[in-house]
């Protein structure tokens, strides 16, 4: 049985934690600075930790004899906790979406005893094993488009969103460089940019450039592929407002005030669907043709409490990746990117189930 330590006992880490402890093959402790988080944490009958983890030296002490490490903490905190984790003698897993950090995660896997791998959440994380198994069913991959959204079920206003993540990373998203490949060339391009509309089931959505969804994806498939891109899902009208706040009224150079009007405006839900839509066209026996995955997950009961469905899709991606490792079906050392995760093992795991449609509660319903 693994020992996994959660850097992070908020909203992700608790459905981390509550996850891996139903399937008894793990033993969980919440580790985090914040003592409400903590309180929360044992009430739910986790051990716990305080930690600072922005001391690496004190952290990797705390981690010493864990068998593994899963960040659920901010992304600014990658590199702190992952080079403790290595220090520690751990394996390390994140959810980071941060272009930055992920890199310094790679840097520190070069010499590296165990194994580290950033990005399993959904985006990056499960969209780019998805991404890595469509371009693996063509002779001469084409065009790749990986497009995925969490979205609120009931809108009510006029951006059509409710928070349901971490701010600072959505903001990074809407603000930082996305990366592409065009042409067959790996290319920057600009957040909000490249926008479409399309249909669902009988739904409109828009969808546009995002940063950090790729993951690792354009180096691996760069050579191989023509055109790739990674967009961002959402109800239609909400881009063009974004661009309003960001470039018009020049909130992109303030972050800060845009997280205080993102987080006084924008409630928080549970009641939400996530969309995984890509597309991938190529040739197969000379023939040119089109393979598509689309999966629509809702919330979901877990250990009997509810979690949203943004929640249940994050933590099955790195509770699949931990899953992946400890059986031996991934390397047991060094860097490891998700398009190294064979799709049919992830869904073959007790945690890849959960990717399986949820289920809107008679609460839903009525709203």
């Amino acid at each position: 049985m693994w020992h996994i330590c959660i850097v992070g006992a908020g909203n992700i880490g608790q459905c981390i934690a509550t996850m891996l402890g139903a399937s008894g093959r793990y033993r969980v402790t919440m580790a985090d600075q914040d003592a409400r988080a903590l309180h929360r944490a044992a009430g739910a009958g986790w051990p716990t930790l305080a930690v600072d983890a922005a001391d690496p030296a004190g952290l990797a002490r705390v981690l010493t004899g864990f068998d593994a490490v899963i960040s659920a903490a901010p992304f600014f905190l990658t590199p702190t906790i992952a080079a403790a984790a290595k220090a520690a003698g751990a394996h390390y897993f994140d959810l980071t979406e941060d272009v930055a950090g992920t890199e310094a995660v790679r840097a520190l896997a070069q010499d590296a005893g165990t194994v580290l791998m950033p990005q399993c959440g959904l985006a990056p994380g499960f969209v780019g094993i998805v991404g890595a198994h469509l371009a693996g069913q063509f002779d001469a991959l084409d065009t790749l488009s990986l497009r995925v959204g969490a979205l609120p079920l009931f809108p009510t206003n006029a951006l059509k969103y409710n928070l349901t993540w971490s701010t600072d990373g959505l903001i990074n998203e809407y603000c930082n460089p996305c990366d592409a490949i065009v042409a067959g060339q790996r290319i920057k391009t600009a957040p909000l940019e490249d926008h479409e509309r399309f249909a669902l089931d009988g739904s409109e959505y828009e969808c546009f450039n995002t940063s950090g969804g790729l993951g690792t994806l354009c180096e691996t498939l760069e050579g191989r592929v023509r055109r790739l891109s990674y967009r961002t899902i959402r109800y239609p009208g909400h881009r063009d407002i974004l661009r309003l706040l960001l470039s018009d009224l020049g909130l992109e150079r303030r972050r800060d005030l845009m997280k205080e009007v993102f987080e006084t405006a924008l409630p928080r839900t549970d009641q939400d669907v996530v969309i995984v839509f890509c597309t991938a066209t190529g040739l197969r026996d000379g023939v040119l043709r089109e393979q598509s995955f689309l999966n629509k997950s809702l919330g979901q009961m877990i250990g009997g409490q509810r979690f949203s469905a943004i929640q249940v899709t994050t933590a099955a991606g790195v509770c699949g990746a931990v899953d992946l490792v400890r059986s031996g079906k991934l390397p047991g050392q060094g860097f490891v990117a998700q398009e190294q995760v064979q799709l049919p093992e992830f869904m073959a795991t007790e945690f890849g189930r959960h990717y399986a449609p949820g289920e809107v509660t008679a609460l839903d319903r009525a709203a």
